[in-house]
């Protein structure tokens, strides 16, 4: 895993001997180096940065008041920092603040590794739970279907495609001989299933999109099933085929 990190202090020759260090870890990858505070917030906003070693004391903002910043951040994604800093006495703010270690300068790379290991154990950490939340929420992802005065239980990564017509709409799923039929609309369906699995390609049809087996110019093949995709949904679908 490598870590997406800058640098920011008013001090070059800081800024050098952190790039140094920098070097000298596989594990860590310099995106840029700052002096001034908000350049670097502003690059922050339109970069992906998973870590951020601050100096304190700077001349236009302190780096407290830039941690403030990023962690109040829109975007919400977790950025770790690690204050770098002449002056002991602002280990309490930083704690305050929940920023992940505290280097005390002069330090020595010994220090700085042990720092941004831990900032790779904890970032390892935060992603493996986002992975299991991701992965649990697509194993318990269901549809209900009302079909012959049942409650039907349906997985949706069972659903190959859904037909719909005025009223009802059929239900195409795996190793099954006939789809599951149920009194609802299509647009009804497509409310509940999950967001980025599917897609409405045609006023009649919404498709799974992992069940994607060829594409025509103006089709698309689920299994053996030829589907059109109609004008007012070819650009939704041309956007995601640019990925596919």
């Amino acid at each position: 895993m490598i870590l997406n990190c800058i640098t920011i202090d008013d001090e070059p020759p800081a800024l050098m001997l952190l790039e140094n260090y920098i070097n000298q870890t596989p594990f860590l990858k310099l995106k840029w180096s700052f002096t001034n505070a908000m350049d670097a917030l502003k690059f922050i906003h339109e970069n992906p940065v998973d870590l951020v070693f601050l100096d304190i004391q700077m001349a236009d903002i302190t780096g407290i008041e830039l941690a403030r910043m990023i962690a109040n951040r829109p975007d919400k994604k977790t950025i770790q920092v690690i204050f770098t800093t002449a002056f002991e006495q602002y280990a309490l703010e930083g704690y305050k603040l929940d920023v992940l270690d505290y280097l005390l300068k002069p330090f020595v790379y010994e220090d700085f590794h042990r720092a941004a290991n831990k900032a790779l154990k904890q970032i390892k950490i935060l992603n493996d739970g986002l992975n299991n939340s991701s992965a649990k929420a697509e194993e318990e992802s269901f549809i209900y279907l009302n079909i012959q005065h049942q409650k039907v239980k349906v997985n949706t990564k069972d659903i190959l495609h859904i037909e719909g017509f005025k009223d009802y709409a059929k239900v195409f799923v795996k190793n099954a001989d006939k789809p599951l039929m149920s009194i609802i609309t299509l647009k009804s369906l497509e409310e509940q299933l999950p967001e980025g699995k599917f897609m409405r390609v045609h006023k009649s049809f919404i498709i799974s999109l992992d069940k994607i087996s060829a594409v025509g110019k103006s089709t698309v093949k689920i299994g053996d099933t030829l589907i059109d995709v109609s004008k007012p949904y070819a650009d939704d679908f041309n956007e995601f085929l640019k990925n596919w």
